[in-house]
Parts: C-alpha cells; sequence; structure tokens
C-alpha cells in the first residue's frame, strides 16, 4: 500500500502538470496565432475561456470528490487534461478549417481544459483531509503548492524545447501524453489507500439532522461566516498572486529593461524560491497549531506571509538596480505563495467531511480575484503606471492579512492521528 509520502508526491505532479497545460498555449501562441489566422485578441479570449471555465467548476469538483473520493475524480480530471490538451494539438487547422473555425474550437477546448483543471486544488484539499494526519495538513498541502511554482517554473523552458523540437502541434500532444501517464500512476497507488476517519472536533456546523458526520450539507458552508472571509482573503491573495504569473515578465522588460531571453529566465526566480519557503511555512502551520491552536497556526502563517509579501513587493518596486528587485520581488511571490498552506489547511478544518467543497468555495472566490486582476491591472498600468498597479496590490494584501484577525478556528491544539494513519498505510505494506 502507498505510503502518505507517495500521495503528497502525486498530488504535487498534478498541480505542476496543471500548471504546465494551463501554460502551454502562451508559449505556443507565438507559432499557433500565424498558422490558424488569430490575432492577439482572439487568443486573449482563447485564454479567458479557460479561466472561466476554471472557476465555475471549482465547487462543482469539491463536491464530487466529496461524495465519490478523490482517488476516482482526479482520474477522471486527468483524462480530461489529456484529451482536451492532445485535441488543441489536433482540430484546430487540421479537422476544422483556419480562421473562425479553428477559433471556436480553441475556445471550446480550452473552456473544457479549464473546467478539468478546476478539479486539482479542491480535489488535493479533499485527498489531504482525507488521508493526511491532521497535524500534519499544513506541511502536506504546501508540497502541492511546490507543484505550482515548479509547474510555472518550468513550463516556459519545457515548451519551448518541445515547440522548437516537435513544433507547436508536437508540444501539446507530449504535454496531453503527461496527463494520461499521471492518471494512470495516481490510480495505481490511490485505490488501495484508505481514509482517516471525520474526529468529532472537525464535523462541520453544517451537519444533518441524522448527527451523520458523513452525510453533512456542503450547503451550509455558504452560510459560515469564517469561510466567507478566508475566501475574501483569497481573493486579494489571488489578486497579487496573478499579477506575478501574468504580468512579472512583462514589468521585468519593459520597466527594468531585460531582453527578452533573460527577462524569461529571471521570471521564474520567484517561483523557484517559493519551492523552498513554502514547505518552511507549511511546517510551521502545522507546529503552530499543533501548540497553539489552529486559529493561532493558520492565522499566524496567513498573516505573516500577506505581510512579508506586501512589504517585500513594496521594497521591490522602489529598489533602484533592476537586480535588486528581483531579489525583493521574489520573497514577496515566495511569502505569498507560502500561505497557501494555512489558507487550504484552514478550509479543511471548516469543511471537515465536506473539505472539496470548502476547497472549491474558497477558491472560486481566488480565480474571481485572479479575473479582477487580469482585467484591471492592464488599465492600471496604461494610467498609472508601473509602481501604481504593483504598490496598489501591495496595499490589498494587508487588507487580506487584516481580514485573519476575524476568522475563527477550534481553539484547541491539533489532536495527532499519526498512529493511526501509520497503521491504516503500513498494515498492508
Amino acid at each position: 500500500m502507498p505510503s502518505r509520502r507517495t500521495i503528497v508526491i502525486l498530488l504535487s505532479c498534478f498541480s505542476l502538470t496543471g500548471y504546465i497545460l494551463r501554460m502551454n498555449i502562451s508559449i505556443a501562441a507565438k507559432l499557433m496565432m500565424p498558422e490558424l489566422g488569430l490575432d492577439k485578441i482572439q487568443m486573449g479570449q482563447v485564454f479567458s475561456a479557460f479561466m472561466l471555465g476554471y472557476a465555475l467548476f471549482q465547487i462543482p469538483w469539491g463536491v464530487l470528490g466529496d461524495r465519490f473520493g478523490p482517488r476516482r475524480v482526479l482520474t477522471v480530471a486527468a483524462i480530461i487534461w489529456g484529451t482536451t490538451t492532445i485535441l488543441t494539438g489536433l482540430i484546430p487547422g487540421k479537422v476544422v478549417p483556419l480562421g473562425a473555425g479553428a477559433f471556436v474550437s480553441l475556445l471550446l477546448l480550452r473552456f473544457l481544459l479549464g473546467v478539468g483543471e478546476a478539479a486539482v486544488f479542491p480535489l488535493a484539499a479533499r485527498a489531504v483531509a482525507s488521508w493526511m494526519d491532521p497535524a500534519k495538513r499544513g506541511f502536506s498541502y504546501s508540497f502541492v503548492i511546490v507543484g505550482i511554482s515548479g509547474g510555472c517554473a518550468c513550463a516556459a523552458p519545457l515548451i519551448s524545447y518541445l515547440m522548437l523540437t516537435f513544433g507547436w502541434r508536437g508540444s501539446f500532444y507530449a504535454s496531453g501524453t503527461i496527463a494520461f501517464l499521471l492518471a494512470f500512476v495516481w490510480e495505481h497507488f490511490a485505490k488501495r489507500s484508505h481514509e482517516m476517519p471525520v474526529t468529532e472536533e472537525e464535523v462541520p456546523a453544517a451537519m444533518s439532522e441524522t448527527g451523520d458526520q458523513r452525510k453533512a450539507s456542503w450547503i451550509g458552508l455558504l452560510k459560515d461566516p469564517n469561510i466567507a472571509l478566508i475566501s475574501t482573503s483569497y481573493f486579494l491573495d489571488s489578486y497579487l498572486l496573478f499579477i506575478f504569473v501574468f504580468w512579472f515578465y512583462l514589468y521585468l522588460v519593459e520597466k527594468r529593461g531585460f531582453s527578452m531571453l533573460s527577462g524569461g529566465f529571471y521570471t521564474a526566480a520567484p517561483f523557484v524560491l517559493a519551492m523552498f519557503i513554502g514547505p518552511v511555512n507549511g511546517y510551521l502551520c502545522d507546529y503552530l497549531a499543533e501548540r497553539s491552536g489552529r486559529q493561532v497556526g493558520r492565522r499566524v502563517v496567513a498573516m505573516g506571509g500577506l505581510i512579508f509579501s506586501a512589504v517585500f513587493l513594496w521594497f521591490g518596486i522602489q529598489a533602484e538596480s533592476p537586480y535588486q528587485a528581483i531579489g525583493w520581488i521574489s520573497l514577496s511571490v515566495g511569502f505569498l505563495l507560502s500561505t497557501e498552506s494555512a489558507f487550504w489547511s484552514a478550509s479543511m478544518d471548516l469543511g471537515a467531511s465536506n473539505a472539496g467543497a470548502a476547497g472549491g468555495i474558497m477558491n472560486t472566490a481566488g480565480n474571481l480575484g485572479g479575473v479582477v486582476s487580469t482585467a484591471l491591472v492592464p488599465v492600471l498600468i496604461q494610467h498609472f503606471g508601473w509602481n501604481f498597479a504593483f504598490g496598489s496590490a501591495s496595499a490589498l494584501a494587508l487588507g487580506g492579512a487584516l481580514i485573519w484577525l476575524w476568522v475563527r478556528l477550534e481553539s484547541g491544539a491539533v489532536e495527532s492521528t499519526g498512529g493511526l494513519a501509520n497503521e491504516v498505510f503500513e498494515s498492508a505494506e
């Protein structure tokens, strides 16, 4: 039977693969647009189609994960990724004509990819809540976030290599195949894993009249003020994150004067640093939660990460040296991504048997923050400049930190069930 470590590694692979597949088209677009007869506005609409599908299906996937378990549902999701990605290389300009036909097919395929990828983080939360010791949820989920950082760091060089070696269509065939392989490996290793029982302290407020902990209605989460608070804070957190994802490269090239090649290299630096800061803060989140209670553990890491991220970003935009700016902003990204362990473990604490749905609600808010960010930031840059666009996001991050003062989780320390978990996973090894 697979160890918990194997499950965490596979969940990290899901987030890494998901980010490669969502970013591949932004790299391949340079060759796709002239061949398919598309312009930048149309390609931007194709990007938006992904975001729409991704935002709309966070909660449905979370509910499905709570109902049927993360093993089956994540397997189905990965198959959707692989299918839509391979068809993205096959259909436009081959099965359907160039121009309008290619444009419509891309809109549909990227929307469906967004639908499939919406499963990643709510189902990762469901898997961590189901299979991991409650005292190690923050640390476990931090490795899911390491996958994000890894995907952001390696997507550009990997897809560029595949595109130059096999053509832009071949880059989609190759990256889509990764999703199928991941689905096979996940199904193989996860099928014999057993869920840990929901403890009394983890029963959500929305419990059914029968008192059955596993029949609690996820609808009640929509009325939970603490879910609303962490979702609002996550909206502001994600607003800043999407700036780094979509605009940091242009900032380095246009504002800081880097070449396109060096700008691409330094764009990866913040996400590489985040791969190391994230697990450290994930461990800290669990350490504090076990000794001082979940409310303290989650709050300290979330507030600290957001405050440090805001301050380091401010230092970065004020720095005269472009290399100092990269250093400060890299720290900002690292601490911002390190808050993920607190947000997601808090959603698991509040959701309990509906952890997937709770994560889906929170991540829907986060993606709405990304939608606002991608639409508003270019307007702010055009009218007020880069420093104002980044500085205002820094202020919003501070607002997201303050919201955590009102979040209420249980006050007692986390009780470790590591002994039971070890028995579950090691009895058949």
